[in-house]
């Protein structure tokens, strides 16, 4: 591998990072192997996007709390917002430490890990570093499974397509086999 040519280069891989929902992932991974970005810079660019992501979100995470305290239907909506935290958690237990809040994060997403870590009464800091834990964990693997399908393959759009279904179907299926195998149990 040779090293990026230009800033450019990182900077199209870390816009790919940056995108919180869908195949950014494995096609900034594609794009950054296209590139000759190995795979230490590519982590420490998805660290970068994280970070970026933490810097955006907090405040608009902080912002939101405040005003939702002094509306009636956003009150509601926080409720609402509560209940569905609550059951998402509570497969993790009821006052989930650490290490759960970091499978949250690996599990769901770094924002849903972050609003359960500050819920958790973490701050800024250990919240964040929580939330992004899981989120590298998650990544990592992503990361390894794109560069070894890139390779088998050699077709990056290919490789991107497949991996980002996966991303959605896997877990998909895996709680189709568990309501299975819950409702064969308790017959």
């Amino acid at each position: 591998m040779h090293l990026p040519t230009s800033l450019t280069d990182l900077w199209e891989v870390l816009t790919f990072f940056i995108i919180p929902v869908g195949g950014g992932i494995p096609a900034g991974v594609v794009l950054a192997n296209k590139k000759g970005i190995a795979w230490p810079l590519m982590l420490a660019l998805y660290f970068v996007s994280d970070v970026l992501l933490a810097i955006v979100f907090e405040p608009l995470m902080l912002m939101l709390i405040r005003v939702f305290k002094h509306s009636r239907r956003m009150q509601a909506f926080v409720q609402a917002y509560k209940m569905q935290m609550e059951k998402s958690i509570a497969r993790y237990g009821v006052n989930p430490g650490p290490f759960t809040l970091v499978l949250i994060s690996f599990g769901i997403d770094p924002m849903t890990g972050r609003t359960a870590a500050h819920a958790a009464g973490h701050g800024f800091v250990t919240g964040w570093l929580i939330a992004i834990a899981g989120d590298m964990v998650f990544f990592s693997i992503l990361m390894v499974s794109t560069l070894w399908l890139n390779n088998v393959l050699g077709d990056g759009t290919w490789t991107a397509i497949i991996v980002m279904a996966a991303m959605f179907l896997v877990p998909y299926l895996i709680r189709r086999a568990r309501e299975k195998y819950h409702s064969l149990r308790s017959k």
